[in-house]
């Protein structure tokens, strides 16, 4: 499958088409009586000449940014279901915080163009999506539902589920940091809009 489908790119390929191209040179040479008996020899000379000095195909490391905001937000929907499924294991008030989170890295993704544009706030969503909320959530998940909730041994020391609720708090400031930049040219033409309604009225 995986040969097939390289000899299919290859088909399609501007080495194979150049390549092509002075293999068809060779045969008009024959036709011509140019080539004489070793007419074979220099259509496939040819080729080969057309299509190691063809240049190499382009390389395409951009990706679609709307595949890309579906995909994030694929993966920010499985966790939430992961949790959901696990919610009576959860400190309370964490999920709602979760979702919240969720809520706000969603609202950025509606909006894909825009997030490719913007290399900080594609990198901290990102971030929040793949790796730390993601990481904040399965640790405590992982841990036995009795050890998640004990006192550790030294006095003072906050539980597993506090460790979490703390976590999810700095996620949710942290994805509302990326939203305030991301969403700041449009608090700043609602502002303009409003600073010209007030002057219009003034008139």
């Amino acid at each position: 499958m995986a040969t097939s489908k390289r000899f299919g790119r290859y088909l399609g390929s501007t080495k194979n088409l150049v390549g092509c191209v002075g293999g068809l040179v060779g045969v008009v040479l024959h036709l011509f009586g140019v080539a004489g008996n070793l007419w074979l020899l220099v259509v496939v000379g040819l080729y080969l000449v057309g299509a190691l000095a063809a240049p190499p195909e382009k390389v395409h490391l951009a990706t679609d940014p709307n595949a890309e905001a579906s995909r994030l937000r694929a993966d920010l929907d499985a966790l939430l279901a992961k949790v959901r499924a696990q919610a009576d294991r959860m400190p309370e008030g964490a999920l709602p915080r979760l979702e919240r989170v969720a809520e706000i890295l969603s609202a950025v993704l509606t909006r894909p163009a825009e997030l490719a544009a913007d290399p900080e706030a594609a990198h901290g969503t990102t971030r929040l999506v793949r790796v730390d909320v993601p990481l904040a959530v399965e640790t405590y998940l992982n841990l036995p539902w009795w050890f998640a909730v004990a006192k550790k041994v030294n006095s003072g020391t906050p539980t597993a589920a506090e460790e979490l609720t703390a976590q999810l708090e700095l996620l949710e400031a942290d994805a509302e940091s990326v939203a305030s930049a991301f969403f700041a040219d449009d608090l700043r033409r609602s502002s303009d809009h409003t600073r010209y309604l007030r002057d219009r009225n003034q008139d």
